[in-house]
């Protein structure tokens, strides 16, 4: 059977994108994303204050057992990933794993999954922005947290209005530094096993031998949810691959990168953790601090929270770059406001982009006159939406790769293990939502996020009907 062309399965395979009654943009989304910024990005997302704070929380509910987590999700996030990187390597669009969801299980599933993740992006946002605020205000006590957050919103709207070349690079340079940071860290960790450091007895395994498990398997399915929403963001790269030159060459380098070095550098730096500071540990409340004060090393603790700031903002960079394209994607498949799929000459979608701040402004504002109510709310709505977005990722990968194999379709990245591996991804999926559903302390979250997948769902169903109505009219 012959296959057909990139050109061929672009103009056969995939849906319009445009409203019906408006003509398509003269200027399209950039393509100046580079692979090494396209790799980056991923990693950058993925490793903020989840690891950096985060993982202190998770070995508090499960001590040094919390490593069964990690290596739980961590196989779930490579299955995930090489599912996306099929998909974005052939057809990507900045609507990614909302326009597969679409193309494999129709309009409604596909703008649902497709606003889901924008809520919960714009919700992370405002937390990033404060997060970040209140790690530098002991550092530097001269601007408020209130103040300092809101400059952050501004700074990061202004970077990314200017254009995805300049997004691209910044957010390189920041994932270079956190990375740095991690690797030096890892560094520090090995000499203190291997007792190198002057005056400093090594911890060997004591700690992690002594009291694996001190809260069984009740612990370890708590802190399962901590670390997955810390896997999250690594998603990006499919909603990224759009504005590359190659998508086909780029997303498939970018996903091997982003793969092994999150597993390398999040199993490392817990393993360290977990063996330096045992469960109860002060040092717990910022791990990293933690370990280096351990280790003895002078001016640790700033530093590390000046990494971690870092850490904050590059993700909210991320985020909203991946929101205001989610957005964009919804524009054009006419399942958000039109003006939103405007572009600026370059390429920027400037409304977009000003939409999905705006919400993590009001967040931010509502945050600080009403603290401890407004961000914890919000994160017992959208705390589960990753599992949500994988879950769809994969039954579009299984749903259409069968599609592409009966049509004869060439796929220029083919995931390994089809259909055997996804199929277990769902499977371990699974057994995560039942653990979760079992586990009281996220037995809310789960029920929170179903009740508003199913507002959403309605809303987007609803939307599309009076659409329809008022064509046929």
């Amino acid at each position: 059977m012959t296959t057909k062309s990139t050109a061929e399965r672009s103009a056969t395979e995939r849906p319009a994108v445009v409203h019906p009654d408006t003509e398509r943009p003269a200027v399209q989304l950039g393509h100046s994303l580079r692979p090494r910024q396209l790799a980056m990005m991923g990693l950058g997302s993925a490793i903020g204050a989840g690891l950096f704070l985060g993982s202190g929380a998770g070995i508090q509910l499960a001590g040094p057992a919390v490593l069964i987590s990690y290596l739980v999700a961590g196989t779930l996030i490579i299955v995930v990933m090489w599912a996306l990187g099929e998909m974005a390597a052939a057809h990507p669009n900045s609507g990614a794993f909302s326009v597969y969801t679409e193309h494999a299980m129709g309009k409604t599933a596909g703008a649902t999954v497709g606003w889901l993740w924008w809520i919960q992006l714009v919700v992370v946002i405002a937390a990033e922005a404060l997060g970040a605020a209140a790690l530098l205000f002991p550092v530097w006590p001269v601007i408020p947290v209130w103040a300092l957050a809101l400059a952050f919103m501004v700074l990061f709207t202004a970077i990314n209005l200017a254009g995805v070349k300049n997004f691209g690079e910044f957010e390189f340079w920041f994932a270079i530094l956190k990375v740095a940071a991690i690797v030096l860290f890892l560094a520090i960790g090995g000499a203190l096993f291997l007792g190198l450091l002057p005056d400093v007895p090594s911890p060997g395994l004591a700690v992690i031998s002594a009291d694996f498990a001190p809260e069984g398997f009740g612990g370890v399915a708590a802190a399962l949810f901590v670390v997955i929403f810390a896997f999250g963001g690594t998603e990006i790269v499919s909603v990224a691959a759009a504005e590359t030159e190659d998508p086909a060459g780029s997303v498939g380098g970018a996903i091997r990168t982003v793969v092994w070095r999150i597993l390398v550098f999040y199993i490392g730096s817990v393993l360290v953790i977990a063996a330096v500071l045992p469960v109860g540990s002060p040092g717990l409340d910022s791990p990293f601090a933690g370990v280096l004060d351990a280790a003895r090393i002078p001016g640790a603790g700033t530093a590390i929270t000046l990494v971690a700031a870092v850490a904050l903002l590059s993700a909210l960079n991320a985020n909203l770059y991946g929101a205001s394209r989610m957005a964009y994607s919804l524009s054009q498949r006419g399942e958000a406001p039109r003006f939103l799929s405007k572009l600026t000459p370059a390429g920027v979608p400037v409304p977009a982009v000003l939409v999905s701040v705006a919400f993590g402004f009001a967040a931010t504002v509502l945050e600080l006159l009403f603290p401890e109510q407004i961000l914890p709310a919000l994160f017992q709505l959208v705390g589960s939406t990753c599992l949500v977005v994988w879950g769809s990722a994969l039954v579009s990968q299984l749903i259409l790769r069968r599609r592409a194999e009966r049509n004869g379709t060439e796929l220029p990245l083919r995931m390994k293990g089809y259909p055997a591996l996804t199929i277990f991804g769902l499977v371990l999926l699974g057994l995560i939502l039942a653990v979760g559903f079992w586990a009281e302390a996220s037995r809310v979250q789960l029920f929170s996020t179903m009740v508003l997948i199913a507002a959403i769902a309605a809303a987007c169903r609803i939307g599309s009907k009076i659409r329809l109505a008022r064509q046929t009219s």
